[in-house]
């Protein structure tokens, strides 16, 4: 391979070591030297196992040795938010203190990953109890986004370790958990890819929740092909990766129904954000892409319900007050001051808020589904520097901001994925985000790719971030 060995797709690197070019060891040694490089200042994980890793690297090459073969995941470098249990792990979910061992019991999504033989680098950073989508956390640091050499700029959260963790080369899968944006934020702004499955699509089981109604497991990735990869390996319906790959390998752009909609995701975009957006949607359609209208009322009738609502803060609440009460009094303030609000909602308020959301998701799919795609900008901000929000009422205006566009995709039930195809006036990432009816991940898969294609993978059409260029 004459590129960086962790710099090819997944597809590429599992040829590799099939054919004996090189091995999970060194996989691992490389993921592990780029994090000795990057990791004191980017932050992206809470803990970090280099050693355990490299046990299981030598088991995968015995294995791969004596002909077992698991998959193309099998060897490859992983990184796990730190609300995902691991055996033998430390789980902290953004507290400052550990939290019960139970906590460490494997759940579904992380049992299959060890299926696939996946090599689990450690866990990353997130928000306290992911409940924010701007990254911070008073208690261990904002992880830093390596994309603004200068300033201290956010990750996005609640999965804000995730995306720093594949910018800096230590892990070429990171799973994240998304219930108003937690991996398409993270992926957006670091210049990555990242999927939001449909609700209970995958189990959340072994999980740290947030909102047991709208918490949904997902992977953030480098390019398109390891997010197929790594949604083969997980997806109960699937396990062969390159089933999967080849079925949704075969799209043409001009076979898929695009549509944009001029409500509510455009609103407020930043400088060189719609702009980013409108040049990749015209090399689209200069490709055959055709691009229709969608209207769809309904983002913003679930997200203002929500909102008045209060359904994460409830549920989250609950969650805290029957499990761990002692610890309201050490939560992160912007966190807290969310949580606190919880109290003030009605049983009455809260099932209301629930009735009411899963009628707009009902009518939402209903809209939807006679196209593929949505297309709209993942963010229409760019992501703040952490003096931004440093007190709680600006952190609220931004994390507003943030989660302006991924928040309806939940609340709606669709699955979305957002691709990285320009850097803003401020030189950030800007994230494509096309958006599907719930539970059509393998088409939302094949259009992605279709238009990656066109586009091109991150680091051909966005380079190295500053803060990782050798």
């Amino acid at each position: 391979m004459s590129e960086p060995i962790l710099d090819s797709d997944i597809r590429a690197i599992a040829a590799a070591l099939r054919a004996g070019d090189t091995s999970s060891v060194a996989l691992v040694d490389e993921a592990a030297r780029r994090h000795e490089a990057y990791g004191a200042v980017l932050n992206a994980y809470k803990h970090w196992d280099p050693e355990r890793a490299r046990r299981e690297a030598h088991a995968v090459d015995e294995l791969l040795a004596s002909g077992y073969d698991a998959g193309p995941l099998m060897g490859i470098p992983i990184s796990l938010k730190d609300l995902y249990g691991v055996r033998g792990m430390p789980i902290y979910g953004g507290s400052p203190t550990e939290l019960p061992e139970k906590w460490q019991a494997e759940g579904p999504v992380t049992e299959a990953l060890r299926l696939a033989r996946g090599i689990i680098m450690g866990k990353t950073h997130t928000v306290e109890f992911a409940y924010g989508g701007v990254g911070t956390n008073h208690h261990w640091g904002a992880p830093v986004n390596p994309w603004d050499d200068e300033n201290h700029r956010v990750t996005g959260g609640s999965s804000s370790g995730a995306g720093v963790s594949l910018s800096q080369g230590s892990a070429l899968v990171a799973m994240g958990t998304d219930t108003g944006g937690s991996v398409r934020i993270p992926a957006s702004v670091t210049g990555n890819v990242g999927l939001k499955t449909t609700i209970d699509r995958w189990s959340v089981e072994g999980i740290v929740p947030l909102s047991h109604t709208f918490d949904t497991p997902g992977p953030l990735t480098r390019n398109v092909t390891d997010a197929i990869i790594s949604f083969a390996a997980i997806d109960p319906a699937h396990r062969d990766a390159e089933a999967l790959y080849r079925q949704v390998a075969g799209a043409e752009l001009s076979d898929i129904s695009f549509a944009l909609c001029d409500e509510h995701f455009w609103e407020g975009c930043q400088p060189g954000i719609a702009e980013g957006m409108r040049d990749a949607i015209a090399e689209l359609e200069s490709k055959g892409a055709r691009m229709g209208k969608v209207s769809l009322p309904e983002a913003t009738q679930a997200r203002e319900s929500s909102l008045r609502g209060g359904i994460f803060g409830a549920e989250g609440l609950s969650f805290m007050e029957e499990h761990y009460p002692e610890r309201a009094e050490t939560l992160d303030p912007n966190v807290g001051a969310r949580f606190a609000e919880g109290r003030d909602i009605t049983a009455i308020d809260y099932l209301k808020s629930i009735r009411r959301i899963h009628g707009f998701a009902e009518i939402a799919n209903d809209r939807l589904r006679h196209i593929d795609v949505l297309v709209t900008p993942t963010l229409a901000v760019t992501p703040p520097t952490v003096e931004q929000v440093a007190d709680v009422d600006t952190y609220r205006r931004h994390l507003g901001q943030m989660t302006q566009n991924t928040h309806p995709v939940n609340l709606l039930e669709l699955c979305a994925i957002t691709l990285p195809v320009a850097l803003d006036a401020a030189g950030m990432p800007v994230g494509l985000q096309l958006i599907a009816c719930g539970g059509r991940e393998e088409r939302l898969l094949a259009v992605a790719l279709a238009c990656e294609n066109i586009l091109g993978t991150a680091r051909q059409r966005l380079g190295v971030a500053p803060r990782c260029a050798e």
